[in-house]
């Protein structure tokens, strides 16, 4: 082999060395880019789901929007400031019982289970109204959102009509559907439901349905429980009539008993 032949081999493999190492330059530095662009996006979604995590930390919740509503939806069959008042009963009944009640007390629930039919007839008599205060303290001593859910399902059933409202509110009191104090049931829709399902008018109405599911009566729930609030009233139940709370004879109780509480309002509707 000549020694310009053996030159010109070396120079091409230099050639093709040179070639190589720049190809290879160039596939580094595409590699490197695709890393930085990948981890590029990789910080940008960590930090967008941060910012994200935060905004949903820092949201209101359902209930706390509901408190700040300024539009109130009222149902029907209410009056008074934002629909707070609810009086059940015969126009010209003279006397009307107020009634404060918790969903979720296991002592309105005792009542109701005992009591509850002899108001419903004597409602239906024209004996007395009844004006009906509800309450959802119970959520902030046993934590949950069970009162405020179930007194917003309330008023998706008094929306229906006053009939509904009673025979819901005697069906979520009752020994079948009642939970205990420290179960939070109410807080799901779908339980609200199952339980309206025993409930002529409420079967099957896709109209009440959507309010309950909707939240269409939370801010009302709020109202009427700031109304409770604003009422004096202790504990619940509790039972007045002009103005005066109905007892047990001898105790500072509600009446339990049908004995008891007939003495009682026999008493109230006399003075």
């Amino acid at each position: 082999m000549s020694k310009r032949n053996t030159q010109a081999n070396k120079s091409a493999a230099r050639e093709r060395l040179r070639a190589e190492r720049e190809r290879q330059a160039k596939k580094d530095k595409a590699r490197k880019q695709v890393v930085v662009g990948v981890s590029v996006v990789a910080v940008l979604a960590v930090a967008g789901a941060v910012s994200y995590g935060v905004m949903q930390l820092n949201k209101p919740s359902a209930w706390e929007a509901a408190a700040d509503a300024k539009n109130v939806t009222a149902p029907k069959n209410t009056s008074g400031d934002d629909g707070t008042t609810v009086v059940i009963g015969e126009s010209s009944a003279k006397k009307t019982l107020e009634l404060y009640e918790d969903s979720r007390c296991p002592i309105c629930a005792t009542f109701e289970q005992t009591v509850g039919e002899t108001v419903a007839k004597d409602v239906e008599a024209g004996k007395y109204k009844i004006k009906y205060v509800g309450a959802t303290f119970i959520d902030n001593s046993d934590s949950g959102e069970g009162s405020k859910n179930a007194l917003s399902a309330l008023g998706a059933a008094l929306n229906v009509s006053p009939d509904a409202f009673l025979e819901y509110k005697t069906a979520l009191y009752s020994a079948k559907y009642h939970p205990e104090e420290t179960d939070d049931k109410f807080a799901k829709d779908s339980y609200l439901l199952d339980v309206a399902e025993s409930v002529d008018a409420l079967k099957g109405n896709k109209a009440f349905q959507k309010d309950v599911e909707d939240g269409t009566y939370d801010a009302w729930a709020i109202k009427m429980s700031k109304a409770f609030d604003k009422s004096g009233v202790q504990g619940t139940p509790t039972l007045k009539m002009d103005g005066k709370t109905l007892t047990a004879e001898g105790s500072e109780n509600a009446p339990m008993t049908v004995a008891d509480f007939n003495t009682a309002v026999t008493k109230a509707l006399k003075g």
